[in-house]
């Protein structure tokens, strides 16, 4: 049984690599939803371009230019990748913004 759904948002390099803007990922009611539960489901469901992008290949952890925006608000100010997720949340999977 479904007890949560949260909408991804992906940009730049994530929507190619995805060939879509947004995606619906559900969890069941015995899951925990967190960001970093998000990011594996969205692994498996993506293979290897997407966590090659995500996570550094020598140690494994997601590379720190990404930002994680919960409906608009950064997980680096509260949890990071342990933040709790809620049914309806939106998360948004931010690269880096070059300037020039």
């Amino acid at each position: 049984m479904v007890s949560l759904q949260v909408q991804v948002r992906f940009f730049t390099t994530l929507r190619e690599i995805t060939g879509r803007r947004e995606q619906t990922v559900e969890f069941r009611d015995d899951e925990n939803a967190t960001v970093k539960s998000l990011l594996n489901k969205l692994a498996k469901r993506y293979g290897k371009s997407f966590v090659d992008y995500i996570c550094d290949q020598k140690t494994g952890e997601v590379k720190s230019f990404l930002q994680f925006l919960v409906n608009g608000r950064s997980t680096s100010k509260s949890e990071g990748l342990d933040s709790k997720l809620s049914n309806g949340d939106v998360l948004a999977i931010i690269p880096p913004v070059g300037g020039g």
